[in-house]
């Protein structure tokens, strides 16, 4: 198809975009430094350094900001860049969103009859259930390169604010599910993976020169840091203070960005609403210029999550500021890009009061101006400018978004190998979600190519009677219950479909319980009651819901999560319900009984447990009580068998004389080694490598996938630290009586650290060793 680009030599705003048309020209552009497109305009480009391409990003974006007057330069600081005219500069949207798919919920990016819609994968929480790197970055890749085609046909910008890797350390978090789930490494993997996905070139991923890196598409880590609470009871995320050790903030919650910003190479990242410590993350240089650029060297730029200006000023009064004071306080802290209006509305009588220097505006848009260079929006990339709608809601895309489904879907219980189902089977399809489309793409979606729902997937496949039992996921009376249990009662088998959606669980709305809402449960038990044969459960929710009535009803044979599965939900969990897939996904978040929401308030912050409230540890890492299933929990239709090879057991570091044993606490009845510790940062840690090899076996009759997962337990008696936590996990799949080895290669400072309380990293000494495989 031919080309459609975003920026025009007219400068006409279409209604609720912000791309240019020309309605005389006949001609748009996809960069802005097109010699023909100043020409049209009455410019001379070569008059303009920064369309130089033999000079540097820097050199080019410095040049362009020197020309700027001053009230010009503000109005690019904030998320809608007003461009300036008389340098050929135009207008500018820097809010868009990938999460899980081009999604429309930004301003910049739009859908409408041209393009209807963009690949809708699952709810992150599910893809992260299927923990396998190259799903990830995959998914990546296509969701860019969706964006850019929409982005060449003026429907997008190239900056997207995705993805979302804060830990989730409370499941009553609405927005669990578009979160990674609550073990740091795993995060931190998804996040880069997903991010080298959407940036990276190819053949350019190993660029030298950070600044000069081209990116297919610029992402966004967010939101930094320690946010994990929307609305709970009287506590909101605008005035929340995150009262956070330097233990938890070191190893949990700034983990996932740091590895972001230095393996990932993400060109942005968001700092969040909330104070930490009494401080608003966008007003604190010390976690701004001091960690993001200093320690990690951040290549791009800092954006403030969205009227998060207003929120420090109004909601949070911090230091009582005008709006003078506090933008020139977040701007000195090293924030580039306010995504709102307060640096458009003070910024100016800021810098002409005195109170933040030109300079640091001048830094920040050249760190604006650098990323957008990098991304092609001043030079283009020729190998992406024929990429157009045929690219977009393309079938190896919409397959790949089934596949994420499939992968990610966990059985958690299968009775006598209920399932899989025979095709042409009999089969009642009952509950609020069994004929469910919005409610499976989850928050921060935009409008999917098709609808594929649970109905519409296992009708082609056998002889269904579909009775919803509630109207919705409230599910608020029991009017419709008796249609339900008479298509149960003649039905050879019954699937009920129940959950939650995003009226229960979402941005602004967390949760207070962990059970199903309104009279779900009541369906459950009744259907299956007067089932004539087996009942299968399935659950669609981002979060934690306690099924252990379920688990605990014989009636009930098989028990399916599948998360909010994303546009192809549907044919996904037919695929699975019917063998034609074999499930292997596992749970990224541990699956608490529905007491514990009374153990302990969603707003303390502590992962360990704090004994004198008699609050219990967060995640599999620190909670020890029982649960209904534990992270990383899954079943298959098939066994596997493990045998573990690796050429040694044991590394011994000898230390010089200017590295020295740290210290660490152990409990009383436990004697500590002579050398308890070494500081990280103190030993040459490449030479440390533990490397091992996993036979996997697959021991049944079914061709399956399984997730290889390696755990470190840290040396018996130390005070404070975590049971066990992720060190490494592959998904392989094996064919029915066949063998295949996973090879693991893993840095010890890395891998066996144990953060202290003062924050320090150290490798501790082992009496012993120990791994757990599952």
């Amino acid at each position: 198809m031919g080309k459609s680009f975003i920026l025009s030599v007219l400068s006409i705003v279409s209604e609720g975009t912000r791309f240019w048309t020309n309605d005389y020209v006949g001609k748009s552009y996809s960069h802005v430094c097109d010699e023909s497109r100043y020409a049209m305009l009455g410019l001379d480009m070569k008059r303009f350094s920064f369309c130089n391409k033999s000079l540097s990003y820097e050199e080019r974006a410095k040049d362009l900001v020197r020309r700027m007057s001053l009230e010009e330069k503000v109005m690019q600081t904030v998320n809608n860049a007003s461009g300036v005219s008389r340098l050929g500069l135009p207008q500018y949207s820097w809010w868009s969103k990938a999460l899980h798919g081009i999604s429309n919920l930004g301003p910049g990016v739009f859908f409408d009859d041209t393009i209807p819609g963009a690949t809708s994968f699952p709810a992150v929480i599910l893809s992260t259930a299927a923990f396998n790197q190259m799903l990830w970055k995959t998914m990546g890749q296509v969701v860019s390169t969706e964006g850019r085609a929409t982005y060449n046909m003026g429907h997008a910008g190239l900056t997207f604010w995705s993805p979302n890797i804060n830990v989730v350390r409370d499941t009553r978090w609405g927005r669990t599910q578009g979160t990674y789930g609550e073990d740091p490494y795993v995060v931190e993997e998804f996040g880069v993976n997903y991010v080298r996905g959407l940036q990276d070139v190819q053949g350019t991923e190993n660029t030298k020169d950070l600044n000069s890196r081209p990116l297919k598409v610029s992402s966004c880590c967010k939101h930094y840091a320690a946010y994990d609470l929307d609305s709970w009871f009287e506590f909101d995320r605008h005035t929340f203070d995150a009262r956070v050790s330097v233990q938890d903030m070191t190893e949990t919650f700034v983990a996932p960005f740091e590895r972001c910003v230095k393996e990932g190479d993400v060109s942005s990242i968001m700092c969040s609403f909330n104070k930490i410590n009494g401080i608003p993350p966008c007003s604190d240089p010390r976690l701004l210029k001091g960690v993001i650029r200093d320690q990690w060297d951040l290549h791009g730029y800092i954006v403030s999550d969205c009227f998060g200006m207003e929120v420090i000023v109004d909601n949070q009064k911090y230091l009582n500021d005008s709006k003078e004071d506090a933008i020139a306080k977040t701007l000195q802290a090293g924030l580039d890009l306010e995504c709102g209006h307060y640096y458009t509305d003070a910024l100016e009588n800021s810098v002409k009061a005195g109170k933040v220097s030109q300079y640091e505006v001048d830094r920040a848009l050249k760190n604006l101006y650098v990323v957008l260079m990098r991304a092609g929006y001043f030079d283009g990339i020729p190998a992406y400018d024929s990429l157009g709608l045929k690219d977009i809601c393309a079938d190896d895309h919409i397959e790949l978004a089934r596949e994420a489904a499939r992968q990610g879907i966990v059985l958690l219980n299968n009775d006598n190998g209920v399932l899989p189902l025979e095709p042409g089977i009999n089969l009642a399809l009952v509950g609020p979600h069994a004929n469910a489309t919005q409610v499976m793409i989850g928050n921060y979606a935009g409008l999917p190519c098709k609808y594929v729902s649970p109905l519409e997937a296992f009708s082609a496949i056998g002889d269904v009677t579909y009775a919803t039992g509630c109207l919705d996921a409230s599910c608020s009376n029991d009017t419709y219950f008796s249609d339900a249990k008479k298509a149960a009662k003649h039905a050879e088998a019954t699937t009920i479909f129940v959950g939650t959606d995003l009226s229960i669980e979402a941005e602004f709305i967390d949760k207070v319980n962990f059970l199903l809402p309104g009279n779900q449960t009541k369906l459950v038990n009744q259907v299956a009651k007067i089932s004539k044969g087996p009942v299968i459960l399935v659950v669609l929710s981002g979060s934690n819901i306690d099924v252990s009535f379920a688990k605990n009803n014989p009636k009930i044979s098989a028990i399916l999560w599948v998360g909010f599965p994303g546009e192809q939900g549907g044919n996904a969990i037919a695929d699975v319900v019917f063998g034609k897939y074999n499930p292997g996904g596992r749970l990224p978040v541990t699956r608490y009984e529905a007491d514990y929401v009374k153990m302990l308030p969603m707003s303390s912050m502590s992962l360990r447990p704090v004994k004198e409230l008699g609050y219990p540890g967060r995640t599999y890492k620190f909670f020890n009580g029982s649960t209904v299933y534990p992270f990383g929990y899954g079943m298959s239709y098939t066994k596997f068998s493990y045998s573990v090879s690796a050429p040694k057991n044991s590394i011994n570091i000898s230390l010089n004389n200017l590295q020295k044993c740290r210290k660490m606490a152990y409990t009383e009845n436990q004697e500590a080694p002579a050398c308890s510790a070494v500081l990280v940062d103190d030993i040459s840690c490449d030479k440390n490598i533990i490397e091992f090899e996993v036979g996997v076996t697959n021991v049944g009759r079914m061709d399956g996938s399984d997730v290889v997962m390696v755990y470190s337990v840290p040396p018996f008696g130390i005070v404070g630290t975590h049971i066990k936590q992720v060190i490494g996990f592959q998904r392989v799949f094996v064919a029915a009586g066949a063998t295949e080895k996973v090879k693991f290669s893993m840095n010890a400072c890395k891998s066996l650290r144990i953060v202290d309380r003062t924050g320090y990293s150290l490798l501790p000494s082992w009496v012993s060793h120990h791994q757990d495989w599952g």
